[in-house]
């Protein structure tokens, strides 16, 4: 290597950026487009920059920006910086996660605030700034149903539209649709960029990033369909109470009392009080009865099993060994279903969605509405659109045309 073009970094930075990416160092070596040689394989290469062997160039730097998701003035540190705040994490089992997903998972937030910025310094740009009276309006003294019930009022959904969706994902999509219009902006996202950084569902389900201007809610698109409607309004409730954070699988009655509001907040709202029979008698009930009561509500009121064992736990109709023993069959009936999937997926099968209909489904249409009014005011670049929307400049274009089409 040149060393008249090499760039002198402290090595552990290096390792700390891939690190914190969710990177190991195969697939860092690959991302970086570095080469096998006779002399070095690629993974070596990687390993003596990060040992302090060689010297990494502007353009590995450069590269290393973009794989890594980190500014470029972030390479030049003395040292490590210290582990920045992911804002609270409200997960159960949050210790049992590995480091790996852990640092995944910091690699998307990062992101995804750094998207989160943009938008709100674009809608300051193009006087498209409202602050929104919502977010923070809640304490949980307040109580889950005063709260559901704002939340209802706000987004403008009835229990009656909720029960016309002909299943969880119609209803996702009622809710969301309702939650964009009122300025809430709804990403499903799952990895940092491809699918070898997929982040499952047992490491998040969704995450809340409230801001007064351009809150943002992130629900894990490796979960179930079926979950997204609650965790949709799990986030809802953390965006009222302006508490960002990160929430985990539902599995459990959690101790954390934010997450227990937020969880009980998403209950009353999609499974109204009012239009649930008592159904204490489940107290002596076998499990399989249960299972059947649980299985008629969830296709009732399109909403996922677990949601409404939770409910039926919280009720006091069912006693926490009985829900764990469901949240337990929930998760296997999961697990193999997403099994049998990937297992009947062929290598070549191109008969999915294409890459912009993903996208356009991912970002939503709020996000990608207002990123195209910048663009046909002149108010911002095609390469900073990109990184809003998380994609490569070529792709926007494109991407926001299908947008159009799709809409009329």
């Amino acid at each position: 290597m040149d060393v008249a073009h090499s760039e002198h970094i402290n090595p552990e930075i290096l390792k700390w950026a891939r690190e914190t990416a969710g990177l190991t160092v195969t697939e860092a070596a690959e991302k970086l487009d570095l080469k096998d040689t006779a002399r070095a394989t690629a993974v070596d290469k990687l390993n003596q920059l990060e040992g302090g062997d060689r010297h990494p160039s502007r353009t590995m730097l450069e590269k290393m920006v973009n794989v890594y998701r980190r500014p470029l003035i972030t390479f030049y540190l003395s040292a490590r910086p210290r582990r920045g705040e992911r804002a609270e994490d409200f997960r159960i089992h949050a210790a049992t996660v590995s480091a790996r997903d852990n640092a995944t998972l910091d690699a998307l937030l990062r992101d995804v605030r750094a998207r989160q910025q943009m938008l709100r310094d674009l809608l300051e740009d193009t006087e498209e700034a409202e602050k929104l009276t919502f977010v923070g309006s809640a304490r949980i003294e307040d109580g889950s149903k005063n709260v559901a019930e704002w939340i209802r009022a706000a987004v403008r959904v009835t229990e009656e539209q909720q029960k016309r969706c002909k299943d969880p994902s119609a209803l996702f999509g009622l809710l969301r649709t309702a939650a964009e219009r009122e300025g809430v902006y709804v990403l499903l996202l799952g990895d940092v960029g491809s699918h070898h950084s997929d982040i499952g569902e047992d490491v998040f389900r969704g995450f809340a990033l409230a801001d007064d201007v351009a809150p943002f809610v992130v629900i894990n698109d490796n979960d179930a369909a079926a979950a997204r409607p609650f965790t949709l309004v799990h986030e809802l409730a953390h965006i009222w109470l302006g508490a960002s954070g990160v929430s985990g699988p539902l599995r459990d009655v959690p101790d954390n009392v934010v997450e227990r509001f937020c969880n009980d907040t998403a209950s009353e709202f999609l499974l109204p009080p009012g239009s649930i029979p008592d159904l204490s008698s489940l107290q002596t009930a076998p499990l399989e009865d249960v299972n059947q009561v649980v299985q008629s509500l969830a296709s009732t009121w399109k909403v996922s099993e677990p949601a409404v064992a939770y409910r039926l736990t919280q009720n006091g109709w069912i006693d926490r060994t009985v829900a764990s023993s469901l949240f337990a069959m929930f998760v296997e009936r999961w697990r193999q279903q997403k099994l049998r999937e990937r297992e009947s997926r062929l290598p070549d099968d191109k008969s999915g969605p294409t890459f912009y209909t993903v996208r356009r489904h991912r970002l939503g249409a709020g996000l990608l509405n207002v990123v195209r009014r910048a663009l046909q005011d002149e108010m911002v670049s095609h390469t900073r659109a990109a990184k809003i929307l998380g994609v490569g400049p070529a792709s926007v274009s494109s991407l926001l045309q299908e947008e159009r089409s799709a809409a009329r």
